[in-house]
């Protein structure tokens, strides 16, 4: 190949830029955590809510940057090396036992973020069928509100299967920017129908007391539950090393993804302090687990139903952001481990088009084709056996937030930096890493004990 279409490791020349990454890091971002932000900050109150999640933004910043300066690792023969994923990373600068906890702790986060976008695209398509359905005249007909959600998991998984066939991330852009733009959109639509709600004098509710309501037991479990959504709502940093290995070399690739992080944190975090902050006023203590459907926003009912669409397309993309990355180690070791095997090696092409100038060649790869299937139809098996949408998420945030997002970029910053055991970076690295492990244990605890009673009164498949 030219030096003109590969890069400096003989791979295909890629193009990405602070833009694309940053819309990459808006869809992984601005997920399905955004309809839980309301009911997590009426857990903890006006100050404690808003505080937590500032702080959860502060220390994602910060862990990113350190995160983006592992993508690269000197060698001794070649110079700067390339890690291609956060396992690749782990392994130059740790190595050990620490790979296969990394490789551990991203694949059930990896999973459970899989499973829980399902959960939520198929909340929000069935919304739009409830409000069609039930709602006449501005009345509610309950009778005619009790749409599952299973079909449309189904629907979900579905295209799931199509898009999964797209061999890497890279070809993936097109989708990550549909998919901001959508978050934006049904972010702003959410904003704006709490504001108009306050504006409107709010609920009963919102007049309640704010603030650490602790006189019950089951209360301080729904605080720590707030805390794990919160979390949840910060998850990108299992696929920030994926994202980054999207970036052109010039600029270099980690000053060019802290710009990208910088600019998607903000954006993100301004989102999340509005939807929360606003969600709140107008509900208080009442505000939904989905500020988007339930007993959440139900007029103007077009409105709501755009919003609602807007989420579901937006977890299409989101789901292939987090999919790329198993799907990428997945299928680099198989090709090491059987390199004469047509079906795990041999790339198909097929022609799709009739046209000689129109057509285009696409080309399948057996293994791929049945490997990333049966992630699809697994994840969304899950989804439907455990459809709990703020109980799962929370418990998917409190369980990858302290290992992934914190705890690996700190040590391979010590690790890189070399720097002396019991120093005063050191120290306050580690009190740092301490605190939010501590964080991380609450929050799962609160999702355990939330999981527990929503099973007791659950029957699968049925919503």
């Amino acid at each position: 190949m030219s030096n003109n279409i590969v890069d400096d490791d003989s791979r295909p020349m890629r193009t990405g830029t602070w833009v694309t990454g940053s819309a990459h890091i808006i869809t992984a971002v601005i997920g399905s955590g955004v309809l839980s932000l309301a009911w997590a900050i009426g857990q903890l109150g006006w100050i404690a809510g808003p505080a937590v999640l500032v702080a959860f933004s502060l220390v994602t910043l910060f862990t990113s940057s350190l995160l983006a300066d592992a993508y690269r690792h000197p060698d001794p023969v070649t110079g700067p090396a390339r890690n291609y994923t956060y396992m690749d990373a782990v392994r130059a600068q740790l190595g050990g036992r620490k790979v296969h906890l990394c490789g551990l702790a991203q694949c059930i986060n990896l999973v459970g973020v899989n499973v829980g976008y399902t959960v939520t695209a198929a909340i929000s398509m069935a919304a739009v069928e409830s409000s069609w359905s039930c709602f006449h005249d501005g009345f509610r007909e309950e009778d005619k509100c009790d749409v599952s959600s299973t079909r449309y998991m189904i629907i979900y998984g579905c295209v799931q299967l199509v898009l999964c066939q797209v061999p890497n991330f890279q070809k993936l852009s097109w989708i990550s920017i549909l998919a901001a733009v959508m978050s934006a959109t049904y972010s702003v639509i959410g904003l704006g129908l709490s504001v108009a709600k306050v504006a409107g004098g709010g609920t009963k509710a919102a007049t309640t007391t704010v603030g650490l309501h602790v006189s019950e037991g089951h209360e301080l479990w729904r605080v720590f539950r707030a805390i794990g959504d919160i979390a949840f709502a910060y998850s990108y940093s299992t696929v920030l090393i994926e994202i980054q290995d999207t970036l052109r070399s010039s600029p270099p690739e980690n000053r060019t993804m802290k710009r990208a992080s910088f600019v998607g944190i903000t954006v993100t975090t301004l989102f999340y302090l509005l939807c929360g902050c606003v969600g709140y006023a107008a509900f208080g203590k009442a505000a939904p687990g989905n500020l988007l459907s339930g007993t959440g926003f139900r007029q103007p009912l077009w409105l709501v139903n755009i919003a609602n669409i807007c989420v579901a397309v937006h977890l299409v993309g989101a789901y292939q952001v987090f999919c790329q990355p198993i799907f990428s180690f997945v299928e680099s070791r198989c090709r090491q481990r059987w390199p004469e095997s047509k079906f795990v090696t041999m790339e198909h092409p097929v022609t799709v088009g009739g046209g000689t100038t129109t057509a285009t060649v696409c080309h399948v790869n057996w293994f791929r084709l049945v490997w990333r299937s049966a992630y699809v139809v697994v994840t969304t098996a899950l989804a439907m056996t455990f459809p709990f949408f703020n109980d799962f998420l929370s418990l998917v945030g409190a369980a990858s937030f302290w290992p992934l997002t914190v705890y690996f970029p700190v040590a391979m910053y010590i690790s890189r930096a070399k720097i002396p055991k019991f120093s005063f970076t050191w120290a306050w690295l580690q009190c740092l890493s301490w605190a939010c492990l501590v964080v991380s244990l609450v929050a799962a605890a609160g999702s355990v004990e939330g999981l527990i009673q929503s099973m007791k009164k659950y029957h699968p498949f049925k919503s």
